[in-house]
């Protein structure tokens, strides 16, 4: 149920640093774990983008494909069904049902085998083994809402089953913190429910479905204190902010207005498309701000996956999940009215974000 209305409460209760100020902290958190490309890093990167071309048929190596010159989220997805899925959904000890799409009844599984392509390089591989090798004796943490689960759920996935000894994993439920332990290296892989970052009256991770939501615009500390000695962070709140806005994509795909991602098989093939729901405005705000932080001595990369994602109507779950509500008569005579065109299904398109984030990583 979405809410109805978002409500800003006053500075009422006791704050002892501003949100701007522990945002800072938080950045310069991130900016330790430094996902940024070094001259170091570009190295790296060619030498696996090298490596790459020799063990994989769809890779090509050429002078012109250098990372270091190329945008790695300007390409086109590319069927690849001989290298993808990077795992196989059953596989994953940790796999989410709300994401399990093939386990509650896909039959076209087509969605798992697309390829992030860009256009003057190759992404490279992902590689469990030297990712956790970055990530010994740190800690990795999704602080967010349920898509940013979703990316955490794809991480874990793509990490866990390269450590075949189960008494070499774990998972910790810890009221709104959840971790996967890889005890091997040390490194943890985390998730943090905090849907709007500050503090509000959604924040229990289980019950949140609320038809009014408030928010303490200036209250993070109680949701920080969990984030603060990370090494690598990643932010999602975005939707929650705007869910009040959000409208049904069935018509800019080519179909009836009050249609949706319900028996979408295929991508969007047209390149340079931009979906109604991506907000240029907001992203040239934080492009400034992350300009502004820049202009303060620290550095910091934004992996904007807007445009590549959009491309993806069909990983969506749709009706393929677990029903936390059971259904009712009119939702089973109209499918479409309860299909799940927010989150994605695994394997699929967050195994991109997190390939994307792994070569930062990875370059370090």
């Amino acid at each position: 149920m979405l809410a109805k209305k978002l409500q800003v409460a006053p500075n009422s209760w006791a704050i002892r640093l501003s949100f701007q100020s522990l945002i800072g902290l938080l950045v310069a958190v991130l900016v330790i774990g430094a996902i940024y490309l070094t001259e170091e890093s570009k190295q790296f990167l060619e030498e696996e983008a090298e490596d790459q071309a020799s063990s994989t048929p769809h890779q090509t190596n050429n002078d012109s494909s250098s990372i270091s010159q190329c945008d790695l989220f300007s390409g086109k997805w590319v069927f690849d069904n001989k290298s993808y899925p990077l795992y196989k959904e059953q596989s994953c000890r940790f796999m989410s049902d709300q994401l399990a799409c093939q386990k509650f009844g896909r039959e076209d599984l087509m969605y798992q085998n697309w390829r992030w392509q860009p256009h003057r390089c190759d992404l490279p591989r992902f590689n469990a083994t030297a990712l956790l090798e970055r990530l010994r004796n740190k800690r990795l943490v999704f602080v967010g809402d349920s898509l940013n689960r979703n990316q955490w759920v794809s991480m874990v996935c793509l990490v866990e089953t390269s450590i075949p000894d189960p008494m070499l994993k774990s998972m910790h439920t810890n009221g709104s913190l959840i971790t996967f332990k890889a005890s091997e290296y040390n490194a943890s892989i985390e998730f943090y429910w905090a849907p709007l970052l500050v503090e509000s009256n959604s924040d229990d991770p289980v019950i949140h479905r609320l038809p009014d939501r408030i928010v303490r615009a200036q209250a993070i500390e109680k949701h920080a204190r969990h984030w603060t000695d990370a090494d690598i962070l990643v932010f999602n709140s975005y939707l929650w902010w705007r869910r009040d806005k959000m409208k049904i994509l069935g018509e800019e795909w080519g179909r009836s207005a009050d249609q949706n991602c319900y028996n979408e098989t295929e991508p969007i093939n047209e390149e340079g498309y931009w979906g109604s729901g991506s907000d240029p405005k907001m992203m040239r705000i934080v492009e400034e701000t992350i300009n502004g932080l820049e202009r303060r001595g620290l550095k910091v990369q934004m992996l904007n996956i807007t445009q590549l994602t959009e491309y993806r109507k069909e990983g969506h779950p749709s009706i393929y999940r677990k029903q936390w509500d059971p259904l009712t008569e009119e939702q089973l005579a109209r499918p479409e009215g309860y299909a799940d065109c927010i989150h994605w299904c695994l394997p699929g398109v967050p195994d991109v974000w997190n390939e994307l984030l792994h070569a930062y990583i990875v370059s370090i």
